[in-house]
């Protein structure tokens, strides 16, 4: 009103001139102002970042009004990186900048949130029984109650309630099954601690305390490259991107740099301007094109054809043509190239004998076994320039062994023979001459390769080739028989060199008489330049050009060329060969372990630099060793019952040369087999309850080790992999936290919705029944179970599409209401995330809620669980001794190949104990193990007992009577900080010097210099709140933190010459172990993309009058969302299209009559999409792209294929898995936690879209059928 009257008196209002009338003051209300101004006022400023898994780790100043927050804006006050480099000062983005849109949106969880139907049956049942585990029992037994909201799922019906009410009800789910079924059908999924430590630790910590199961994730995600163990024996180490600005050759290989990494792309504009050339690899034009000085275009999935022609091209011109010294240097020291190889007689089928590659000549290969007597099975040979067969340092054997033994000290790189201390110099190829200008000794082999490039494959180009008979490749090399025992005992053995097989492999012809080998770079033979041609497009001029460039620039800076790559290859079946056609460029030419060269690897934050101290709080190795882990993509294969429609026989993936009478079954049988011999974890891990399993054993006089061994044996007692569908081998309660793992990650959606949860679903295949699936190792069952779980609980801030499927949803608080701690790959800084504002309405931090579980179960667990002893399987683990524990092949005890040997050739079987009515105050104090076990990583330990005391003194010692009395506190959530970084050698100066010290008992040489000039540095949370801090140079990582030169993966394996944890110590181009020779990935090859046959049953049998087209599916990251984050917050669904998109080529849309913006449906037998068209000339015909990731939570129509609400971008996808990733108990191929196991490849599949003729949006009532999910 005022302001009206403001204007009626505008006229009338003072004014006073001044300046001679040039100025004018009036007397006008200016109060208006105010609103304005308060707009941007605030209270206070905090530190904090986003825990969203984009690696960025920005700083972030959050501010604060009335106890509000009100917007976010960059901070800039990171530590300078050094003179020669620009600033790190990771650039926000549009969507970190709206994150504080979701505090107070209509999508926040405020309340604790229960299914209507759960919480009267709940409550029911309390009022009857009073007892809260009984009540769980009598509402979960009874099949009726149980129905009524497994069936409800994803329908709504959500109520209020409290969080004692949830609590109670959640503890008392959890302690029932534990004591009906086993702990460890008790499940938690959650990602990438490094973006918010804490969050994670605490449902980590209360799952390994209470005996459930902790589900990996990087492996799950597609994310985690097995060709990184393979090669380095590591999991994805790689340079800071401020080591960009370091390199003269970038190449961008399927890595969107500008868009997914956003926050660090100006150290990637920059370096151009200082002089590097610039490669962009992309199938559509990314915006990583714009920034390249050539844009190469590959077809979708052959990007190992492009790899290894360029390899050829290397191999030529640096190995043959014009020798590189330097390339020849580090080949010889810091590869296998030297390492020699045994070759195995093999008749074909055309009649013809070849040599194929065998295992690695060892030490335990020669009768006296070359004086090794410990490991010589795992101490590999080379031949030295003088021609004798000699030992080097440095191969896995050197690295354990008993205290004492002769050759501690030699797990190095030195070039050394062990067996005397002596130099040596290792001789890359048999042809070569010996000292003094011997002739070399060699005959020329005919050495078989199998060859999958002439394969047919729909929708892909295939190369067949006349010389490949049978898909074999016969090719000369040189080769040379020795003797392996003495006079009188006298054996013999065909062997050749790595780098032989490897040139021969990659067809270069070096002058040997009918090698078969290309004489041109236009012959069309594997793999040329020519060759690539026919199946990627790409024009072998381009090829030529950048190889030549690459290498040339490599051979002059010393190995200063460099491949950013992401994920987007790795999403195929045949991954692998794409990421080692790669990896073996970037060793060929001297760049892995170089400043400003090497392998830029980045998918999401997987760097948890301060990762021991961290594991230590996070699986309560405080308390209780081992965790229960497993590897996630192998549970949801078998408990979503993916692999009941499995239609990729193992036939179709294995190599030509191997004995395909070994190999039968379907794919799930070799999981069973991997598991029964301990490569990979197992969850459920027994069909008996574990702690049954116990008092069994004690029962009759046994020790539980020796009773689980005899039972297995006699079949008493099974384990869970055999036979998934039944009862007792359920996953039952499930948690999901940091994680929408339903709309997001859960590859095979409509599996989950349809066998997991049992609800309404969308998948149109039928499984393939017993005949055809054809398990030998898994029970099959005519019908499959729907809704496994008894309870699904997700933790989150905002309604996600896990949290509309859950049973109990949880308020969680955001980032910017919580205490953590964040890293990423990208740099060196460890960051806060800070409480800006207390949790809004009733939210809590992961903390402090699974705290809250903590002390339910210790109030409900009285009468039913007490102290109990309970058996956990493990793997054989990767950085232990164990991984030498299968030399000889593959053995499997059930079949009587092999004794049942735990941790040998099974599981490890250890007993440990839980203790329920005290698990409140295990969870908030360290625990003894910590003083007693101390700590470690990475095959090495170091003593903690001053670091528990300093925890103690900081964080406060309990005082209550009981267990945990005297011990440090970990009350709160920046408790939980200071135990990761008191106990972590990154943030702790003094524990990093003794990692080093302990590494150096192992290689024999002294690397605390590395750390001693931080020796007295402790960063403090407080630190981090004030200004980021760069952490401290440890053993958990290969590169350095270093005033002299940036963090580069592989640095002190070359610098320092720490060998890498492989078999032989060094990078390997070549893989020995039986399966991968048998499944064609010995050496590298290109394999064209799998042929799911997931359209043939859906193909026209629904038609709606518009014509279907069948599209490859992809799905990259987007630039309005990371991952499903963001992509239903106002501001981002603004600037895109506002809901569920796909992108298609111009011509693609034209042959199917879809005009851009018209809605359309995409299908095949796994499920159906239902979006809106987004028709662009960037796409390449053929593919269809899906940004990932897109939930059915804003904007989605009905799916006129399935009946129901059009579904996420998973819901055409199912997993697939590849028996290579399943090997263990073999050196670098033993399972660690994300370190290696089967991924979830989905880019194999193929799709019909066609548009829609009508759009429904389901807005009439939902029936209880849930017609209209």
């Amino acid at each position: 009103m005022s302001h009206f009257l403001d204007r009626l008196s505008h006229f009338s209002a003072p004014e006073e001139s001044f300046s001679d009338g040039h100025g004018l003051t009036t007397g006008e209300d200016r109060t208006w102002e105010d609103a304005y101004r308060d707009r941007w006022a605030h209270d206070k400023i905090v530190r904090s970042t986003h825990g969203v898994n984009c690696t960025g780790s920005c700083s972030w100043k959050i501010y604060v009004k009335g106890g509000i927050v009100t917007w976010e804006t960059q901070q800039t006050d990171y530590p300078r990186t050094r003179a020669d480099l620009p600033n790190h000062e990771p650039r926000g983005c549009a969507r970190g900048a709206s994150y504080s849109w979701y505090l107070y949106s209509a999508n926040r969880v405020k309340y604790p949130m229960i299914r209507a139907r759960l919480l009267t049956q709940w409550r029911a049942a309390l009022a009857v029984s009073k007892d809260p585990v009984n009540a769980w029992a009598a509402i979960v037994e009874s099949d009726s109650a149980r129905s009524q909201w497994v069936k409800q799922r994803g329908l709504g019906g959500f109520v209020r309630s409290t969080w004692d009410e949830v609590n109670q009800l959640i503890a008392a789910a959890n302690v029932y099954t534990a004591k009906k079924w086993g702990p460890d059908r008790v499940i938690g999924f959650s990602p990438i601690p490094a973006m918010s430590m804490v969050s994670y630790a605490a449902g980590s910590r209360y799952l390994s305390l209470i005996g459930g199961v902790c589900m990996s994730f990087y492996d799950w995600y597609c994310d985690l490259p097995p060709a990184s163990p393979q090669v380095w024996g590591e999991q994805t180490d790689v340079p800071e991107s401020a080591d960009w600005y370091n390199s003269t050759f970038i190449i961008a290989w399927g890595s969107n740099v500008p868009q997914t990494r956003t926050p660090d792309a100006h150290f990637f504009t920059e370096v151009r301007y200082k002089g590097a050339k610039t490669v962009a690899i992309t199938p559509d034009y990314a915006e990583i094109s714009k920034l390249a000085d050539l844009w190469m275009h590959p077809k979708q999935g052959t990007d190992a054809a492009v790899a290894m022609a360029m390899g050829h091209v290397i191999l030529k011109e640096f190995y043959f043509d014009k020798r590189s010294a330097y390339f020849d240097d580090y080949v010889r020291r810091f590869t296998d190239m030297p390492n020699l190889v045994q070759l195995e007689e093999r008749k074909l089928p055309d009649g013809r004998t070849v040599l194929v590659p065998g295992a690695y000549l060892r030490a335990s290969d020669f009768n006296g076994k070359l004086g090794q007597a410990n490991n010589p099975e795992w101490k590999t040979l080379a031949i030295d320039e003088s021609d004798k067969i000699v030992v080097p340092n440095g191969s896995i054997g050197f690295r354990w062994g008993a205290e004492g033994r002769t050759d501690v000290g030699k797990w190095n790189l030195e070039d050394k023979e062990a067996r005397n201390d002596s130099d040596v110099k290792l001789k890359l190829s048999l042809m070569e001459e010996s000292t003094g200008g011997v002739a070399a000794d060699y005959e020329i082999g005919e050495v078989g390769f199998p060859y999958f490039g002439g394969i047919d494959t729909p929708n892909f180009s295939a190369n067949k080739q006349g010389a490949a008979i049978d898909d074999i490749l016969v090719r000369k090399v040189p080769v040379r028989r020795i003797k392996l025992g003495k006079a009188g005992e006298e054996r013999y053995s065909l062997i050749a060199t790595v780098f032989d097989l490897t040139v021969a492999n990659y067809g270069v012809a070096r002058g040997i008489e009918g090698e078969n080998a290309a004489i041109s770079y236009d012959d069309d033979t594997p793999y040329t330049p020519a060759w690539q041609e026919k199946i990627t497009g790409v024009k072998r001029d381009q090829i030529i050009a950048v190889a030549r460039q690459f290498a040339d620039n490599a051979d002059k800076t010393k190995g200063k060329s460099m491949v950013i790559i992401g994920a987007a290859m790795n999403h195929w079946y045949h991954s692998d060969m794409n990421y080692r056609g790669i990896i073996n460029m970037l060793m060929m030419c001297g760049c892995i372990g170089k400043s400003g060269g090497g392998w830029a690897h980045y998918v999401g934050q997987e760097k948890l630099r301060p990762q021991t101290g961290w594991t230590a709080l996070a699986f309560a190795l405080d308390w209780v060793r081992p965790p229960r882990q497993m590897n996630s993509t192998s549970f949801f294969y078998a408990h979503t019952d993916q692999w009941r429609y499995e239609k990729l026989g193992v036939e179709e993936i294995l190599s030509p040369l191997a004995d395909k009478s070994k190999y039968g079954g379907s794919l799930i049988d070799y999981n069973v087999r991997a598991e029964r011999m301990g490569w990979l974890p197992s969850a459920p891990q027994l069909q008996t309850n574990s702690f049954q399993v116990v008092k069994d054993a004690t029962a009759a006089g046994m020790d539980a080790k020796d009773y689980v061994v005899k039972s297995l044996k006699d079949g008493s007692l099974k384990m869970s992999c055999e036979d998934p569908d039944h009862p007792a081998n359920w996953p039952r309660n499930m948690f999901v936290w940091r994680s929408n793992l339903l709309g997001s990650s859960g590859k095979g959606h409509e599996y989950f919705m349809k066998h997991l949860l049992g609800t309404t679903h969308g998948v149109q295949g039928k499984d393939l029944g017993v005949d055809d699936a054809k398990p030998a190792e898994v029970q099959w069952h005519k019908d499959a179970p729907e809704g496994k779980l008894d309870l699904l609980v997700t933790l989150d801030f905002r309604m996600s599409t896990t949290c509309l499927y859950s049973d109990i949803v949880l308020p969680t608080a955001t980032w910017y209401e919580k205490n953590d701690l964040n890293t990423s790959d990208m740099h060196p800084f460890i960051h806060p995330l800070s409480t800006a504002v207390d949790p809004a309405w009733q939210a809590k931090s992961d903390w402090e809620i699974y705290k809250g579980f903590a002390k339910a179960v210790s109030e409900v667990s009285v009468g039913h669980l007490g102290v109990e002893k309970d058996v956990v399987l493990t793997p054989i683990m990767h950085d232990t001794a164990g991984e030498m524990a299968q030399p000889y092949g593959v053995r499997d005890w059930k079949k009587g190949e092999c004794e049942l040997i735990p941790g040998k050739t099974a599981p490890q079987v250890t007993v440990v104990e839980r203790d329920y009515p005290n698990l409140y105050k295990r969870f908030t104090a360290l625990g003894p193990l910590m003083d007693k076990a101390g700590n470690g990583g990475k095959g090495i330990g170091w003593n903690t007992q001053t670091e528990v005391g300093q925890l103690g003194d900081l964080n406060g010692r309990v005082k209550e009577e009981g267990v945990t009395q005297g011990m440090p506190r970990i009350v709160t959530d920046i408790d939980a900080t200071e135990v990761v970084m008191m106990l972590a050698p990154e943030t702790n100066g003094h524990v990093a010097c003794k990692a080093w010290e302990a590494l150096g008992k192992q290689t024999g040489r002294d690397h605390v210099h590395l750390a001693l000039h931080r020796e007295d540095e402790k960063i403090r949370f407080r630190d981090i709140q004030a200004q980021p801090r760069k952490i401290i140079s440890s053993p958990t990582w290969s590169g350095l933190e270093s005033e002299k030169v940036s963090y580069n993966a592989g640095y002190t394996n070359v610098h320092e010459y720490i060998p890498w944890r492989t078999l032989t110590g060094r990078q390997q181009f070549y893989q020995d172990h039986p399966w991968m020779r048998d499944f064609g990935e010995g050496f590298v090859s290109y394999r064209p993309p799998v042929h799911l046959k997931a359209l043939h049953e859906v193909e026209g049998k629904k038609p709606n009058g518009n014509r279907e087209i069948a599209l490859n599916f992809i799905t990259p990251h987007q630039k309005w969302g990371i991952h499903s984050t963001y992509s239903d917050n106002l501001l981002m669904l603004t600037l895109n299209r506002g809901g569920p998109v796909v992108w298609l080529s111009e011509d693609d849309a034209k042959r199917s009559g879809i005009e851009d913006n018209d809605w359309v449906e995409v299908f095949n037998i796994n499920g159906a999409i239902a979006a809106r068209a987004v028709v662009s000339q960037r796409v390449n015909p053929g593919m269809l792209l899906m940004y990932h990731a897109q939930e059915k939570i804003v904007n989605t129509p009905g799916s006129q294929i399935t009946g129901v609400r059009g579904g996420i971008h998973n819901s055409v996808t199912r997993i697939v898995l590849k028996p290579t990733h399943m090997i263990g108990g073999y050196a670098q191929f033993s399972y660690g936690f994300n370190y290696y196991g089967t991924i979830g490849t989905n880019r194999d599949e193929f799709v019909l879209v066609r548009k829609m003729d009508r759009v429904d949006w389901l807005d009439d009532e939902v029936s209880d059928t849930g017609a209209h999910a």
